[in-house]
């Protein structure tokens, strides 16, 4: 038997941006859009802990939104209520959540999690979405995070901030763009384009082909960046997507088929495959190049 649940319950609003895409928030000033929430097994709803528990195939849909898992749990509090003169002043057993008095205040998902749209998706086995904050975290084994341009996977977690415009993979961090090349690094966070960059917007675009857009990527540790000619390590590196540029600093190496340099600085064109080490202050640029090889820049 399938069980089904309607929650009309109010959620913060969410920031536009990609986390939106994923974001179980409504628009700012936008009335409040239902959860729907339905499950196999059963739906338990405890007054004293405040959560309604969706067990078995769970699935929640919230606008353009759908999360599935093994088990969902949403946690909600009572809102104010102001009591009218000859009204009733119980409501029996009716759940505050159909009554529609009560805010969600964060959701888990437990259990082969799939958050999704119809651009991007993510999975793990554990999501916490906090209401207030607007922060979706994923835990456990192969995360994933797939949009129309990128693919990102971590080793500890995917986290998503919706007012920052921004998620970050911890742990073996890795980003492939199209065309195979990379961005590796211990932590990896992306900024993502919000709704006001696209007000200006190509023609024939669209607003949700450009909403899941990287503007920029931040790499901490044991970066490596890959492009379809050279492999650039540093310690640090910023990696503009518009432009394909990225710059790396620390131990800087460039290696190019056969051909090596070292600096401590270094540009790199991921478009192109053009890539330019140079010496910081005081230092020089060292390496080993083997003629006729066509050795990096």
């Amino acid at each position: 038997m399938r069980h089904l649940l309607f929650l009309p319950i109010m959620a913060c609003a969410a920031a536009p941006a990609f986390a939106q895409e994923l974001n179980l928030g409504s628009a700012q000033g936008a009335a409040p859009i239902p959860i729907q929430i339905t499950a196999s097994q059963g739906i338990t709803w405890s007054q004293n802990a405040q959560t309604v528990t969706a067990t078995g195939n769970a699935k929640a849909v919230r606008g353009a939104v759908t999360v599935t898992a093994d088990k969902l749990v949403a946690h909600y509090v009572k809102k104010p209520t102001t009591s009218t003169p000859g009204a009733p002043t119980g409501a029996g057993t009716m759940s505050p959540l159909d009554q529609g008095n009560s805010q969600l205040t964060e959701l888990d998902a437990i259990g082969h999690v799939h958050i999704y749209t119809a651009t991007d998706n993510a999975w793990g086995n554990r999501a916490v979405y906090a209401v207030g904050p607007q922060v979706l975290i994923l835990t456990g084994r192969n995360l994933k995070l797939t949009t129309k341009h990128d693919t990102i996977t971590a080793r500890d977690s995917i986290e998503y901030y919706a007012a920052g415009h921004k998620a970050i993979a911890r742990g073996d961090a890795l980003i492939v763009a199209s065309g195979g090349r990379s961005i590796a690094a211990d932590v990896i966070t992306g900024h993502f384009a919000s709704q006001s960059n696209h007000s200006v917007a190509a023609p024939g675009t669209g607003a949700l082909r450009q909403a899941g857009s990287l503007v920029k990527v931040d790499a901490v540790g044991h970066v490596v960046i890959k492009t379809r000619s050279d492999t650039v390590t540093g310690d640090r590196g910023v990696y503009l997507p518009p432009t394909g540029e990225a710059r790396l600093g620390g131990d800087v190496h460039i290696m190019h088929g056969p051909n090596e340099l070292a600096g401590s600085d270094a540009l790199v064109n991921m478009k192109t495959g053009i890539a330019t080490l140079l010496a910081g202050p005081g230092g020089q640029v060292s390496g080993v190049i083997l003629p006729g090889s066509g050795g990096a820049k």
